[in-house]
């Protein structure tokens, strides 16, 4: 762990992500004395808990990696901010950082084109099982009596959560005629989409593709009996939190044909265990929790990250905070 001694009028700032200590620190202004505390991924909780001891500013870990649990906040005295280099916050316990009067923000929007963009790439390959010809054709296949295809201007889609990436891929589908559902907790109209309750949603999309927070409420929201409330053939795409499915549940409906194929870029366990039964399910399409990394996201990130750093060092509030603690302690 690299840990820089903290001095009269410098700020310490604990950061638990991988992120290049020298690209946050360019991008924070000069007038700023600010010593790192940069904790690596093997580090033990007992380590977390000394790096953000004296921390006046905490960066949570985008990797899920390190947990901020109530033990590791009870000790962050000066903290003035938990700004989370992602949009899932799930690894730090926000109730309790809230009781404490810990702000915590997140990067709401970093990646949602880079999310869309993967989401839409994934539908497509599922409707034309293009994964599963591409291993066919490079083992000496020519699988052509087999292949046929769907077209997305037929299928009905449903967005479950419509926040930044919801709304992107939202935008995506439209042009290609697909009819347009979404459910949120709160009212969101959008032209082109009808916004209709979870039950609704399951029961008419064809395709339902998950961009919702990791909450009590929504874990395991995806289970056997909303599977079974879909068309038969349909497909679900998840590019959101892993334990919003239950995978056993999903895999079952893989195997009954209930579903066609599924669209995988996180798992209830990361990473995936090597004798998962959906690596050898040719109906789905696994990616490594990779949806939303793109060059231009990770720019954004730590754009977001130092900006929000800044305000706080400044005595300002921060921005895209989730726990409602609206100012920094003093």
């Amino acid at each position: 762990m690299t840990v820089a001694g903290s001095t009269s009028g410098q700020r310490r700032i604990a950061c638990l992500s991988p992120l290049p200590e020298s690209a946050l620190s360019e991008r924070l202004p000069a007038r700023f004395d600010v010593t790192w505390a940069m904790v690596p991924a093997g580090a033990s909780p007992e380590a977390v808990r000394e790096a953000v001891r004296d921390a006046d500013v905490v960066i949570g870990d985008k990797t899920h990696r390190h947990r901020i649990d109530r033990s590791a906040l009870e000790v962050m005295q000066r903290c003035r901010l938990i700004h989370q280099p992602a949009v899932g916050y799930d690894t730090i316990d926000a109730v309790a950082a809230a009781d404490l009067g810990i702000p915590v923000a997140n990067s709401a929007g970093f990646n949602s084109d880079a999310v869309a963009d993967w989401t839409v790439m994934a539908i497509l390959m599922l409707m034309r099982r293009s994964a599963l010809a591409d291993r066919s054709m490079r083992g000496g296949g020519w699988p052509l009596p087999s292949f046929i295809g769907r077209e997305l201007g037929s299928m009905t889609v449903g967005i479950l959560g419509f926040g930044n990436a919801g709304r992107r891929v939202a935008e995506r589908l439209r042009p290609y005629g697909c009819t347009l559902l979404h459910s949120e907790v709160d009212e969101r109209p959008w032209e082109g989409s009808t916004q209709v309750t979870v039950e609704e949603l399951f029961r008419r999309s064809t395709v339902v593709t998950l961009h919702t927070a990791l909450t009590p409420a929504t874990r395991g929201i995806v289970n056997a009996r909303a599977l079974a409330l879909m068309p038969k053939g349909s497909y679900i795409v998840n590019a959101s939190r892993g334990p919003i499915v239950v995978q056993a549940d999903l895999i079952a409906a893989l195997e009954s044909g209930q579903l066609a194929g599924a669209a995988l870029d996180v798992y209830e366990e990361e990473p995936l265990p090597d004798d998962s039964p959906l690596r050898s399910m040719d109906s789905v399409i696994l990616s490594p929790h990779v949806a939303g990394f793109t060059v231009e996201a990770e720019a954004r990130l730590l754009e977001i990250t130092a900006a929000n750093v800044a305000r706080v060092l400044d005595g300002e509030p921060p921005i895209n905070v989730v726990n409602g603690v609206a100012a920094a302690r003093a």
